[in-house]
């Protein structure tokens, strides 16, 4: 009996140990297998693209090309050649036929009533496009409105079935290395598909709002306008550029995000064009010499150089603010809050935190709209008396007479001391001022003459600053400049 009670519980035990084995193991199968489906690259492409393909369209378009003029070729009468030349001048010499330019894009159907997304410079100045469907349908487009500034414009065609479309994705959570797919009409082939990952993030070219998605997916011309997808069928980038020494693709293509593309698609939809929160202030970037000079803790935020008439005075900004949250969102730099500001609705009243005098504090500002208001006119000072010359930092300054402001074509209205000389030497010359430039503010306080450059300059010596905060305007556009005041 004793033994019978010693060997039946170990035999349980053994087999509980095996169960628990296979279970184990059969969860590390499924653990394996969800890492490989989710991580690994695809088996095939090709369920994807036979569920986006009806939704990509290609796009022609059509363009009158005015008539030239100016001396045209010379045909003997009688030659073979006359009839030719007819045709090509028929209203005699100098005088060509305007003629018809066509180009190719690509796009794609967002909404089953016919709104079509592609580039703004696939149909810019368009007279006609031609929308070509997967099936081999054609439509003609309307354009609904345009954005030059993100290069997207937004389409639509009349069709008496619904349409397939595709939807917009959240750029936001694609991550680099993340597999992404382009389809388009490249170099006139028709439609094609290729395949990549997502190269970079947040890749800036040449625009204030640009925000773009980098890939080695193949990207050629006729492309443009076309989508890049995420392995669940949603766009998350229009293909736009590519980086080429030979105009073909070599991997290094550039989609704007959707994040950018779903607020303008919205808006123009709505209105026709684009409306962008404006704040109303001339901004840079905070160097870490500039963070150093004020106090900053940290080298982020944009650096307010002036502030004209806008929403942003109405709401009590100055220049050599640093403005370090917009509507709650920390600032990292100008582009970070120019794409925040222009993102926001216009009229809206939103808070922001601005490091003024070495403390933070709160501004509320309604925004006004950037279309309508750009070239507004700075706001300045009135001038004041000033005294004669004097060398500092490396800088010959000299207050502003009506011979320099005549020279400097300045306006009545301009404050400062005009920089006449510039020591090469020197870190203020390296810096890049030179004779010309006039300086407003020195330690973000005005100066109107020598000696208040040099009351900013003691005054910056005594709290411990290794910098001072020159505010320094070139034919009027205004920056700040860091310069030590160690000897």
């Amino acid at each position: 009996m004793n033994s019978q009670a010693i060997t039946i519980p170990t035999h349980s035990h053994i087999r509980l140990q095996a169960l628990w084995a296979l279970m184990l193991g059969f969860a590390l199968l499924l653990a394996q297998a969800a890492v490989s489906h989710a991580r690994g690259a695809p088996e095939s492409f090709a369920d994807l693209a036979d569920k986006i393909s009806p939704s990509v369209v290609n796009i022609t378009t059509s363009t009158t090309v005015a008539a030239s003029t100016g001396p045209g070729p010379v045909v003997p009468e009688g030659s073979p050649f006359e009839d030719f030349f007819r045709d090509l001048i028929p209203d005699g010499e100098g005088q060509r036929r305007p003629r018809r330019s066509q180009a190719l894009g690509s796009g794609f159907v967002i909404s089953e009533d016919g709104y079509i997304v592609t580039n703004n410079h696939v149909i810019e100045k368009a007279d006609e496009i031609l929308i070509e469907f997967f099936s081999g349908n054609e439509l003609e487009a309307k354009v609904i409105g345009t954005d030059p500034n993100t290069d997207i414009a937004l389409l639509k065609v009349e069709s008496d079935e619904p349409l397939p479309f595709v939807p917009f994705g959240d750029s936001d959570v694609m991550r680099v290395g993340d597999w992404v797919m382009a389809m388009g009409n490249p170099l006139g082939q028709g439609f094609s598909v290729s395949a990549g990952i997502v190269s970079a993030r947040n890749r800036a070219l040449s625009g204030t709002y640009d925000d773009y998605i980098q890939t080695d997916a193949a990207i050629n011309r006729g492309n443009s306008g076309g989508p890049l997808f995420n392995m669940e069928g949603e766009v998350i980038g229009v293909n736009t550029a590519i980086l080429s020494p030979n105009g073909g693709s070599i991997g290094i293509g550039f989609a704007m995000s959707s994040g950018v593309v779903t607020k303008v698609v919205d808006q123009l939809k709505e209105f026709g064009e684009t409306r962008r929160g404006w704040l109303g202030v001339r901004i840079q970037d905070v160097t870490a010499d500039v963070a150093e000079a004020i106090g900053l803790e940290d080298a982020k935020g944009a650096l307010v150089t002036d502030v004209p008439e806008g929403p942003a005075a109405e709401a009590g900004m100055e220049s050599g603010d640093v403005i370090v949250s917009f509507n709650g969102a920390d600032i990292i730099d100008v582009r970070d809050l120019v794409r925040r500001v222009g993102n926001t609705e216009v009229g809206k009243a939103v808070r922001m935190v601005v490091f003024r005098d070495g403390k933070t504090q709160t501004l509320k500002v309604v925004l006004g709209r950037r279309e309508t208001a750009e070239g507004a006119v700075p706001a300045v000072a009135k001038p004041e008396d000033t005294p004669v010359q004097k060398e500092l930092l490396g800088l010959t300054v000299s207050p502003i007479t009506d011979e320099l402001r005549e020279q400097l074509e300045l306006s009545e209205a301009a404050d400062g001391l005009v920089v006449v000389d510039v020591d090469e030497t020197t870190e203020a010359y390296e810096k890049g001022l030179r004779a010309g430039d006039v300086i407003t503010e020195a330690g973000q306080q005005k100066v109107t003459n020598a000696d208040d450059l040099q009351a900013r300059l003691d005054e910056a010596k005594e709290a411990g600053r290794k910098s001072i905060l020159l505010l320094v305007r070139r034919q009027n556009e205004p920056r700040f400049v860091a310069l030590s005041l160690e000897d």
